[in-house]
């Protein structure tokens, strides 16, 4: 039995010396037994004391190269994370804006370092990829501690009912931001939340989009625009003059 238990638990015996120890220590205690008597008998009977200048390091040594015994094998550490990667936020954060912005163009045009960068108080228009563009007042700008989070609130009239989307600026959905208006003066608040009053409220900016738009096309449009204008008065006056000329013969 006492093999089996020794192959099965190597520490049985370990934990029945100490628990002979305690034992001993309470009959010392409650008996008082001399101090001429041995602290502990049963480990001097069955674990004899060390000789004196026994160190374990030179126990240790003259057992690790002993013949019939296998070396230990020695793993080596593994890298460590902090030496390869000090801050995998930043680094998961710098993939996702290189796979979402790989240009870079929303991180300088809402960088604050960019001097020409959006403004509360200036009109957007943001294309979507799935949906009709919208365009509207940026009333906040939202810069949570991560710069994937950014975020603008735009607000609009349609019909006559003022109507408000928060736009993720890093969303796959959206196709692209552009400044429509720059506001005359700089805001002196981070959220222009009183615009939602009518006093303050901007209105339908669907002429303002539509004249950005006729700039952005260029002097082409403009040009075909006035000679379609122009050839169209022309035949007016020509047809106006054979009418007249008929009613005089």
């Amino acid at each position: 039995m006492s093999a089996h238990t020794s192959s099965v638990r190597p520490l049985a015996h370990l934990k029945h010396a100490l628990r002979q120890c305690r034992l001993e220590c309470d009959q010392r205690r409650r008996y008082a037994v001399p101090a001429t008597d041995a602290l502990y008998p049963s480990l001097q009977t069955k674990y004899p004391l060390p000789a004196a200048g026994f160190r374990p390091s030179q126990a240790i040594k003259q057992n690790r190269f002993e013949p019939g015994l296998k070396r230990i094998r020695v793993f080596q550490p593994p890298r460590s994370t902090i030496k390869l990667c000090p801050d995998p936020i930043q680094k998961v954060t710098q993939d996702q804006l290189a796979v979402l912005d790989p240009t870079g163009a929303r991180t300088r045009l809402f960088a604050a370092s960019n001097p020409d960068n959006v403004k509360p108080g200036d009109v957007l228009l943001v294309r979507l990829k799935n949906g009709e563009p919208f365009a509207g007042a940026c009333i906040n700008i939202r810069q949570r501690n991560s710069p994937i989070d950014t975020a603008v609130l735009l607000r609009n009239q349609l019909t006559r009912v003022g109507v408000e989307m928060w736009v993720k600026v890093y969303s796959p959905n959206v196709e692209g931001i552009e400044i429509v208006q720059r506001k005359e003066r700089r805001a002196r608040r981070a959220k222009l939340y009183y615009m939602r009053k009518p006093k303050h409220d901007m209105g339908n900016l669907d002429g303002v989009v539509r004249q950005y738009l006729r700039q952005k096309v260029g002097g082409q449009m403009s040009s075909r625009s006035t000679k379609g204008r122009e050839a169209n008065a022309q035949k007016k006056k020509k047809d106006k003059k054979k009418s007249d000329q008929r009613g005089k013969k």
